[in-house]
């Protein structure tokens, strides 16, 4: 992605991959008629943040996700005692609401990434246990 906060970028290809359903060439072409289109990147009320955790909602119309830190805290614990021996605050700083089609959109792109990222790296674990077991 271009660093400048005005970014063009023009579509090239005139023939859409056959395999490609929903390319961007099917997609300018249904949308506007013609293969090519000019798509231009705005970033300049671009906000960067970091999330590890995330919680999701939805309407019948949009799918809502809140992103944010899980923030681990342990407390010292008397023995014996009920109280719990720490706790984890999930600090929310960013929501973003989409539409159904832009969310399946946003699933399918993020799989693909998932996808090559494992096939160049190993499969991620989800599971901290496994993630941490020596062999």
């Amino acid at each position: 992605m271009a660093t400048n906060t005005n970014a063009e970028t023009d579509s090239a290809a005139t023939t859409p991959d056959p395999q490609a359903s929903g390319s961007i060439e099917e997609q300018a072409q249904q949308q506007t008629g013609s293969r090519q289109v000019r798509l231009r990147i705005d970033q300049s009320d671009l906000h960067t943040c970091y999330a590890n955790a995330f919680r999701t909602n939805a309407t019948a119309e949009e799918v809502i996700v809140d992103f944010g830190l899980n923030q681990v805290t342990s407390t010292k614990q008397e023995s014996g005692s009920d109280e719990p021996a720490g706790e984890i605050v999930f600090q929310l700083s960013n929501r973003v609401i989409l539409n159904y089609f832009s969310a399946k959109r946003l699933v399918l792109t993020l799989g693909q990434l998932i996808r090559r990222y494992e096939q160049q790296f190993g499969e991620l674990q989800l599971n901290v246990a496994e993630r941490t077991k020596t062999n």
